[in-house]
C-alpha cells in the first residue's frame, strides 16, 4: 500500500458528517448547573464552588486508610527505576497491587471494590504514579475509561454483578476506541460488529490500546451496520481478549512511560453476545464521552504529583547548587522558576479536588470542568517539568542512571518531561480539548441562534432562530456591562493577611469581558466561526486561567478556615492569581492581534511545495513505510503478544 493510501474499509465522511456525529454523541442539555459554563457566559457564580465541598467522613476515613496501605506498597515493593529500565511492570507488583485492591478502587464495595471517592481515587494515582508513572496509567486506563467506569454509568445490573467483580479484584481491562487511521474524527470508525443471531462479530484493528496487551477485558467501540430490526451506528461491546479471532500484534514501545502495556489490537470474525452489549446501538460515542467527563480527571491528578515532585527537587537542590558566592536559588532568573512551580502546583491541586469533589457530590454538571481540568494540567505540568530540568541544568539532561553511576543522587528529571509529554495528546489532545470546550462554552449562543448562521437552514427557521436570540440577548447582554467585580467591597470574606478579593473582582470582570468577546466575534465570523480555531483556543486557556484562579483563592479561604496552612495557601494563591493576570492579559491581546490569517496563507505554501526548498541541506533518518498502517480487516499474519497476568 502507498503512502497515500489508506484502507478500502473506511467509510467515506465529509466534515459536516463528522461534526453531525460528535454533535450527536454530546450530551445535548444542561440538567444541572455548572460553573465553567456560566463563567464563559458572563456569570462568575462563586457560590456553586464556595464554600469548598468537602468529602463525608466515612469516605475521608476509608480514603486515609488506603493511602496508608497503598504508601507502604509503593515505599517497599515498587523500583520505578527498575520500570524504567526494563519497561516493563513487574508482574509481582501488578499482583501485588490487585491483592490491595487498588484495581477496585472506584468499584462500588457490593461488586468487591473499594468505593472510594473520586477524590481519594486521584490521591491514590498521584501516589502511585509518583513512584512509577506506568503504574498510575496501568491503573488508571483500567478503571477511569475501562469496563469498571462505562458499566458504571450505562450497564445493566447483570452486566455489572457479572464483570465488575472481576475488574475489582482479577482481570485487567482496556479501553478501544482510536485506530490506526482514525484518532479524534470517530466518524469514520472502521471496525465493525455485524449482528448474527444472538452474537454480534466484530471485525477492525484498534491502535493505542493501553493496557491491550496485558487486559483480560476490553471495552470495543464498534460500527453496527444499519439493518432490519438494528438502528446501527457507534456501540460499545465488551469483549473477552481471550476470545477466538482476538489478537494482540505488536507491544508499542513511546518516549515516556516505558512501562505502559500498550499494543495494537486486531479482531477477526471474534464473535461477541449480545449481553455484552453496553448500552443501545448507536450509544457507543456517548458512553465514551460520558465516561471521559470524569475519566480525564485520572490526568489532572498525576500532574499534580509531578508538580508536587518538581517543587520537592527544585527546592532541595537549588538550595545546595551555589553559583557567584550564594545558592541559585537566591538568583532572580532561577528564583521566578522556582515561584512558577509552587504557585501553579498549588492551582493545580486546587483545580484537581475541586472538580473531583464536584464529581463526587453530582451537583453540578463538570463536563467542562472536567476537560479544562485536563487541559490546563497537561500543559502546566509540562512546563513545570521543562523548567525543572532548565533548573538542574546539565543534569537535568543526564538520566537518573548515569548520575547514580558518577556518585550523584539519580533525579530523574528528563525521565519526568518524557512521561508528562504525552498528557497532552492522552484522552483528548490540546487542540481537540479546545474545540470540544470551546463547543460547550457557546452551547448557549448555538441553541438560541445556531440555526441563524447555518447556511443549510430554511429562511422558515432563521427566522425563528432570529427570534429567539433578539429575546435572550435582550437580556444577557446588558448583564455584561457590570457586576461585583466593579465593587470594592465585593468577596471581602477573602480578605486575611494577604488580600484575594481584588483577584475574585477580576475573575468577575474578565468572565464578563470574555463573553463580549466571544458574542462579538460570533457576530462578526458567523457560521466561519468554527474555522477560527486559534481564537476559539484562547478564548478557552482564557477561561481555564480563570476557573484556575478562582479554584485557587477558593482552595486558600478552605485551609486558611481549617486551620491548615491557610496564610501560606493565601501566599500562593495571591502569586499565582499574579502570574495568571498576566498570561490572560496576553491572550486577551493576541485574540485581536496574531498571525492566523498570515498562517494559513504559510500552511498553504507548504502544502503545494512552494518553501520545499528550505528542507535542503538534510538527510531523512526515517524509515521507508505508508504512514498509516493498513487496517484491512483480515486473520492476524502476526504472533499473539497478549500477555495475561495471573
Amino acid at each position: 500500500m502507498s503512502a497515500s493510501t489508506t484502507p478500502s474499509s473506511r467509510p467515506a465522511v465529509t466534515e459536516r458528517e463528522a461534526r453531525e456525529v460528535a454533535e450527536a454523541a454530546r450530551e445535548q442539555h444542561w440538567r444541572k448547573p455548572s460553573f465553567a459554563k456560566e463563567l464563559f457566559l458572563g456569570r462568575f457564580r462563586l457560590d456553586l464552588i464556595h464554600p469548598h465541598p468537602v468529602p463525608a467522613d466515612e469516605a475521608a476515613q476509608r480514603g486515609e486508610q488506603f493511602l496508608a496501605k497503598l504508601r507502604d506498597f509503593v515505599e517497599t515493593k515498587v523500583d520505578g527505576a527498575l520500570i524504567e529500565r526494563e519497561a516493563r511492570i513487574p508482574d509481582e507488583v501488578i499482583d501485588g497491587l490487585k491483592e490491595l485492591g487498588a484495581f477496585g478502587m472506584k468499584i462500588a464495595t457490593k461488586y468487591g471494590g473499594l468505593g472510594l471517592t473520586q477524590v481519594y481515587y486521584n490521591k491514590a494515582l498521584a501516589l502511585v504514579g509518583s513512584a512509577s508513572p506506568a503504574i498510575g496509567v496501568l491503573l488508571s486506563a483500567h478503571q477511569s475509561i475501562g469496563v469498571p467506569q462505562p458499566l458504571k454509568l450505562f450497564g445493566t445490573e447483570e452486566q455489572r454483578e457479572r464483570f465488575l467483580p472481576r475488574c475489582a479484584r482479577t482481570d485487567i481491562s482496556a479501553f478501544l476506541l482510536t485506530e490506526p487511521d482514525v484518532g479524534s474524527d470517530p466518524a469514520r470508525l472502521a471496525t465493525t460488529a455485524v449482528p448474527d443471531g444472538d452474537d454480534y462479530v466484530l471485525d477492525g484493528v484498534k491502535l493505542w490500546t493501553t493496557n491491550g496487551v496485558v487486559a483480560d477485558l476490553l471495552v470495543v467501540m464498534a460500527r453496527v451496520p444499519k439493518s432490519e430490526g438494528h438502528k446501527g451506528g457507534i456501540t460499545a461491546f465488551v469483549v473477552e481478549t481471550n476470545a477466538p479471532g482476538v489478537t494482540v500484534e505488536n507491544r508499542n514501545a513511546f518516549m515516556g512511560l516505558r512501562g505502559i502495556e500498550n499494543g495494537v489490537t486486531r479482531f477477526h470474525q471474534v464473535r461477541v453476545p449480545a449481553a455484552n452489549r453496553v448500552g443501545a446501538e448507536g450509544q457507543g460515542l456517548k458512553i465514551a464521552l460520558t465516561t471521559l467527563n470524569t475519566g480525564r480527571l485520572s490526568l489532572p491528578a498525576s500532574c499534580v504529583a509531578a508538580g508536587k515532585w518538581c517543587l520537592k527537587i527544585a527546592r532541595e537542590w537549588s538550595a545546595a547548587r551555589e553559583q557567584w558566592g550564594k545558592p541559585v536559588a537566591h538568583h532572580e532568573a532561577v528564583g521566578s522558576k522556582i515561584s512558577f512551580i509552587a504557585a501553579t502546583t498549588f492551582a493545580l491541586e486546587a483545580v484537581t479536588d475541586l472538580a473531583s469533589q464536584m464529581a463526587d457530590e453530582d451537583r453540578n454538571d463538570i463536563r467542562i470542568e472536567g476537560a479544562l481540568a485536563k487541559l490546563y494540567a497537561s500543559e502546566m505540568a509540562w512546563t513545570m517539568a521543562d523548567e525543572l530540568v532548565q533548573i538542574r541544568g546539565g543534569r537535568g539532561f543526564e538520566t537518573a542512571e548515569s548520575l547514580r553511576a558518577r556518585g550523584e543522587r539519580g533525579v530523574p528529571a528528563e525521565q519526568l518531561l518524557r512521561d508528562l509529554r504525552i498528557n497532552r495528546i492522552f484522552e483528548g489532545s490540546t487542540e481537540i480539548m479546545h474545540l470540544l470546550i470551546a463547543r460547550e462554552a457557546v452551547d448557549a449562543h448555538l441553541s438560541v441562534a445556531g440555526d441563524l448562521i447555518d447556511p443549510e437552514k430554511s429562511l422558515g427557521d432563521k427566522a425563528k432562530a432570529g427570534a429567539n436570540a433578539g429575546a435572550f440577548y435582550a437580556k444577557w447582554l446588558p448583564r455584561l456591562v457590570a457586576g461585583p467585580g466593579q465593587l470594592p467591597t465585593s468577596y471581602g470574606e477573602f480578605r486575611h493577611g494577604v488580600d484575594l478579593s481584588g483577584h475574585l473582582r477580576y475573575v468577575e470582570r474578565t468572565a464578563r469581558k470574555l463573553a463580549r468577546s466571544t458574542f462579538y466575534a460570533m457576530s462578526r465570523w458567523q457560521g466561519r466561526m468554527e474555522s477560527k480555531q486559534g481564537f476559539l483556543g484562547r478564548i478557552v486557556d482564557i477561561g481555564a486561567e480563570l476557573f484556575a484562579m478562582s479554584a485557587a483563592c477558593v482552595r486558600a479561604e478552605h485551609l486558611r478556615a481549617q486551620g491548615d496552612h491557610g496564610r501560606e495557601a493565601y501566599q500562593l494563591a495571591d502569586v499565582f492569581c499574579r502570574q495568571a493576570r498576566i498570561r490572560i492579559e496576553e491572550l486577551f491581546t493576541r485574540l485581536w492581534t496574531n498571525t492566523d490569517d498570515l498562517d494559513r496563507k504559510v500552511v498553504k505554501g507548504v502544502l503545494s511545495g512552494t518553501y520545499a526548498w528550505l528542507e535542503q541541506g538534510i538527510v531523512d533518518p526515517s524509515t521507508d513505510g505508508p504512514w498509516i498502517a493498513d487496517a484491512t480487516p483480515g486473520p492476524s499474519r502476526r504472533e499473539n503478544v497478549h500477555r495475561p497476568i495471573r
